[in-house]
């Protein structure tokens, strides 16, 4: 648990569980986590669950295990003692209540029991009467209708603005008289509170000091801000970040891609470079590009967060995954790598025959090729199964009649390789090939098509050694005897 320094910065990242974790809300809990370690602060964690019927238990796991995978821990919980959280709305009921129950008392609130379909009907009217669209519930004057299950509104004064400082975006205002009272209960029978009401009452008691969120909050924050005035309680400073677009510059969906959390994590992207990645969509830190997670926090300042909105890029995200790829020790790829084995065809059984050691000297001829590390798995399948087929292209140019004799005449050399490390199998093969008077090309590609069913591969005479000299014959006689 990370202990918070006295009179320090509290922030929260809140999302509602109707859905997967938007990789936009990820960089938002970013910001807020790393301000918060950044700040010796209190990062919280709050599940903003009160519409019942959209919210979900997978959506809850989603968002847990998504955070507990890029190492966003939260610093609080319900429970006293530790972060056992996180906190979740619908299990602070009654806070609302008791805070509905002071606006009605103090006439800053009241009950309506207008249905939709006469807000509708009463809309229309006045549009086609060109008169106001404000103020069409007549409970404010009348009172509620009896008999009807009743919401409550917050009422709105005509008079003055609402301004606030926002740290992102600058001075924002917004006349009072463009807010029509809006509700802050709902009629169900569980009298749920709606978003505005219930993210006010828990950021006040929970002493928030900084609401940091997207931009696409900030119609909300005048609604918040007249009900943090009203319950009499201190603002927070509001800061909202700029969108995450598509390359379209439309706001970021899955017609561009992938923009779920968890399909990042089941491709293998590492989950620091996606942390990498986007810190970078909106903030910076000079031209540098890479950030170990303590410079992060060493370096992040909510000012450097721009107001314009950052560009998805997968093709810049590949890129900096591979480099976080060809960083990691093979100890720790090699256990990254073990949920992308069977869907990349490779059964366990096959890698734990191989052994770790094995492995560990095979996986560093496959970083620099690789994006992700289902990529990488996919890459080193020949490695356990000899290629069912031989590419059309690589059989065309390297499996010529004469491209044959030069690989029978490797085969015999390599049957008779007094050692089988990738040194001595190179010094071997350069041998032949400098005594044939040929160039090393024409006996390195057909062994490289038998072994991988390609022309292109990692170096070739690691991969013999790894293969071992049965292996190698094996696939070499297969390809004499069928490849035709």
């Amino acid at each position: 648990m990370h202990a918070p320094l006295p009179g320090s910065v509290r922030v929260r990242f809140a999302p509602s569980p109707t859905g997967y974790l938007h990789v936009g809300g990820v960089r938002t809990a970013l910001y807020n986590w790393l301000y918060a370690r950044a700040q010796g602060g209190v990062f919280i964690l709050r599940i903003e669950d009160t519409d019942v019927e959209r919210s979900t238990a997978a959506a809850v796991r989603a968002i847990l295990d998504g955070l507990r995978w890029l190492d966003l821990g939260w610093d609080e919980g319900p429970e006293a003692g530790g972060p056992a959280g996180p906190y979740r709305q619908l299990e602070r009921e009654a806070h609302y209540r008791e805070h509905t129950a002071r606006l009605v008392r103090d006439g800053k609130a009241y009950p309506c029991t207008c249905t939709a379909e006469e807000l509708a009907a009463r809309r229309e009217a006045a549009r086609a009467a060109k008169r106001s669209v404000r103020h069409l519930c007549p409970c404010r004057e009348t009172g509620p209708v009896a008999g009807r299950r009743a919401a409550i509104r917050f009422q709105v004064s005509d008079a003055g603005a609402v301004a606030w400082d926002d740290l992102i975006q600058g001075r924002i205002e917004v006349v009072r008289a463009e807010i029509d009272d809006f509700i802050i209960v709902r009629s169900d029978e569980r009298e749920t509170p709606v978003y505005n009401f219930a993210a006010v009452v828990d950021d006040a008691m929970m002493g928030i000091t900084h609401v940091i969120r997207g931009a696409d909050h900030i119609p909300n924050t005048p609604r918040q801000i007249l009900l943090y005035e009203a319950l009499g309680y201190r603002l927070p400073a509001f800061g909202h970040i700029p969108l995450v677009l598509g390359t379209d510059r439309e706001k970021l969906s899955k017609r561009h891609g992938d923009v779920a959390l968890h399909e990042y994590q089941a491709k293998g992207y590492l989950p620091e470079a996606l942390v990498n990645y986007l810190v970078r969509l909106g903030w910076a830190h000079g031209d540098q590009e890479l950030f170990s997670r303590e410079e992060l926090v060493r370096v992040f300042r909510l000012e450097k967060v721009g107001a314009a909105p950052g560009v998805f890029d997968h093709a810049k995200l590949d890129w900096l995954n591979g480099v976080y790829i060809r960083q990691a020790p093979p100890g720790r790829l090699a256990e990254l790598l073990t949920p992308f084995w069977e869907p990349a065809g490779i059964g366990r059984e096959l890698v734990e025959r191989r052994g770790q050691a094995w492995l560990l000297q095979a996986i560093p001829l496959f970083v620099e090729r690789s994006k992700t590390l289902r990529e990488m798995a996919g890459a080193m399948r020949f490695l356990f199964q000899a290629p069912a087929a031989w590419e059309p292209k690589a059989a065309a140019k390297y499996l010529t009649p004469a491209h044959r004799g030069h690989l029978r005449a490797a085969r015999q050399a390599l049957a008779g390789a007094v050692e089988f490390s990738a040194e001595a199998l190179e010094a071997l093969v350069r041998a032949l090939v400098e005594g044939r008077g040929h160039k090393l090309v024409e006996y390195a590609q057909p062994i490289r098509v038998a072994m991988t069913g390609s022309a292109a591969s990692p170096p070739l005479f690691p991969i013999l050694s790894l293969l071992g000299r049965d292996e190698v014959l094996r696939r070499i006689d297969r390809l004499l005897e069928e490849g035709n």
